[in-house]
Formats: structure tokens, sequence, C-alpha cells
């Protein structure tokens, strides 16, 4: 087991954004984690990575107990992420951006540089290198935010919503890159709201709605679960859609 979370409950006052969650996930997977907006799935990232401390439960990481460690320390056992809003330093290079993570790994400038250097070859952001990363557009952020996790090294990478925003041939070549990612022997857990992704990239998908999970199994199976379907149309939407 490369990760395992349980009770996982993460209150805001009086709210449950996420309660009582519990998630699995193996080493090699691609993981799909679904669910309508506001269902709690960015928090349960936060948690999953040491942004966010949960208010109960329990998360280990190669059976290693992780549950109050620090987000440098998530990282430095290798758990990454991304962000639905990518969180680049706007007036650094993309190179410096992409450093800045390979310095988790590498001390001296010069081998950090190589790391990110290669990591912008994978990533398809090599000719870019030298540009502010204020001057990209909404794809060439979302590479690069995955970039930047990519260079921290990870053995697990949380990708929220990294394929938002991009239209049908850039959707493509972001599985694509993806897929490469998961050949390099990295686990995937995807948040995602475009259905075709699900589908092409996970081998197992799991459904979040009002802070718990709803469904878990194959994508096809789960995306005909009654469960699944009223949390993501309502009565009303899925009798019209039947």
């Amino acid at each position: 087991m490369l990760l395992h979370a349980e009770g996982i409950t993460m209150k805001f006052g009086g709210f449950r954004a996420v309660d009582g969650a519990q998630l699995e996930v193996h080493e090699g997977e691609i993981v799909g984690l679904i669910g309508p907006n506001g269902a709690g799935k960015s928090t349960l990232f936060g948690c999953l990575v040491g942004d966010l401390k949960p208010s109960a439960g329990r998360i280990a990481f190669q059976d290693s107990d992780v549950t109050d460690r620090s987000p440098e320390e998530h990282a430095r056992l290798g758990i990454a992420r991304t962000f639905q809003v990518p969180q680049t330093f706007e007036d650094l290079t993309v190179l410096d951006n992409v450093m800045v993570g390979a310095f988790l790994r590498h001390r001296r400038a010069s081998d950090a540089r190589a790391a990110a250097e290669a990591v912008l070859a994978f990533t398809g952001l090599a000719g870019q290198a030298g540009h502010k990363a204020r001057s990209l557009g909404t794809p060439g952020r979302k590479r690069l935010e995955i970039a930047r996790a990519l260079a921290t090294e990870p053995k697990l990478l949380l990708l929220d919503e990294a394929l938002a925003g991009l239209n049908p041939v850039e959707i493509r070549r972001a599985i694509e890159l993806v897929r490469a990612i998961h050949a390099r022997g990295i686990t995937l857990v995807i948040v995602e709201h475009i259905m075709e992704v699900i589908v092409t990239l996970a081998q197992r998908v799991i459904v979040f709605n009002q802070g718990r999970i709803i469904a878990s199994g194959l994508p096809r199976t789960v995306m005909q679960d009654p469960a699944v379907i009223e949390a993501y149309l309502g009565t009303h939407g899925r009798r019209s859609a039947g």
C-alpha cells in the first residue's frame, strides 16, 4: 500500500468539508477522484499533502504516519500536487519555477538546473525555459505546474483539475503527458471533471460527494451507479437524462 487514509475529517467551524473519508492508493495505480463542485476533493488533497491538518483521522504513506507532518516533509517523502489555479511564480522564468521544485533533491544550483532542464524537455516546455511564467497561456501554465511538481521527483502525484480549461487538442496532449508520467513509475490520483479524461486514464474511480466517498470501482461501472448519477445531476436531472 502506497497511501492509506482512514476516517479523514476536515472541519471549518461547523462545516465538514471532508467527513470520515477512507482512501487507499496502491503503487502504480492511476486513480480518478470525481464528484460535483464543492464535494471536498481539493480539501482532501490538502490533507494528503500536509497543507491542511485533518480534524480527525490518520494518513499513512508507505506505512509511515504522516498525518501531522509538514508539507515539506510530505514532499521529501515523495508526495507532490498541482493546484486548480496554477501557483506559479509569475516574475520568475519557466526554468526558475521548475528549479524551485528541483532544489528539494539537489542542493547545488548546477544540479538543480540540470534536473529542471530535463523535466522541461520531458513536459515539452524546453522552448519556453527563458520566458517569464506570466507570459504562458492556460495550457503552458498547467504544464508548468506539473513540471514543477515532477522536479521534486515524487512517488505519488496528485493532479487537481490539471486539464481544466484546455481545448480538445490540448486535452489529448495532456493525456499523453499523464500517461508518460505514469510510465515513469509515478502513481497518480487525478481530480477531474472531464469524464473523457477519467474514463481514458483511470484504472479505478472514487466518487466524492458532500465530503464522503459514495462509490468506488471501474470507471464505466461507477458512471452507471444511481448514487453517482444522483450526485451529479440530482433527481430532476436524472429523470430528464433517462
